[in-house]
């Protein structure tokens, strides 16, 4: 299980030039654009550098994560979040627990595609937001073959139970915006 999980230097999730390039700010100014949000559950938040970003917004914010190492990484960044070991095909909160739940560059490293969307429709009370590398070659991030088709990729949004979605290109990643 989890054998595309990132295993690399965790300071490197938070060095200035991946988050220059990952837009963290405009990221979340999108994610929150259009609702009233005050809690957000981060699937696979790593080093917590979005989950934070949030928490600097106002918003009760959770986290959960594959690795142990990371719970750990992101409790010393952020000790207000709630941070627990788990993944993303099976997340351990009730039905509309969280008014979003956001998967930053983590849905390509998930087993289970479907069963995570499935999973954060479950939980997510207004509005799922998932950052993903595009669809192509680039000079940083994962292999062409880890990303995500987004062909297939929208096919699982209304397998899920999504119908309504928005796609922001971004200069790096790509931002989709699933609203139930």
């Amino acid at each position: 299980m989890h054998e595309k999980r990132f295993e690399g230097n965790r300071d490197r999730l938070r060095s200035p030039e991946r988050v220059e390039r990952l837009e963290v700010e405009r990221v979340i100014d999108l994610c929150l654009e259009g609702i009233h949000a005050l809690s957000i559950l981060d699937v696979g938040m790593g080093t917590a550098l979005f989950t934070e970003a949030f928490f600097r917004r106002g918003l009760s914010v959770s986290g959960i994560d594959a690795n142990p190492e990371m719970v750990v990484a992101s409790r010393s960044y952020l000790p207000a979040g709630d941070f627990q070991e788990g993944v993303a095909e099976s997340l351990s909160y009730l039905d509309d627990s969280f008014d979003m739940v956001f998967f930053g560059l983590l849905l390509h490293e998930t087993d289970d595609t479907l069963k995570a969307l499935i999973e954060a429709y479950r939980v997510a009370r207004k509005r799922v937001c998932i950052l993903e590398w595009p669809y192509r070659e680039q000079p940083f991030g994962p292999p062409l073959a880890h990303r995500l088709d987004p062909e297939i990729l929208l096919a699982f949004f209304h397998q899920a139970g999504f119908q309504n979605w928005n796609i922001d290109q971004l200069e790096n990643t790509t931002l989709y915006r699933l609203d139930k």
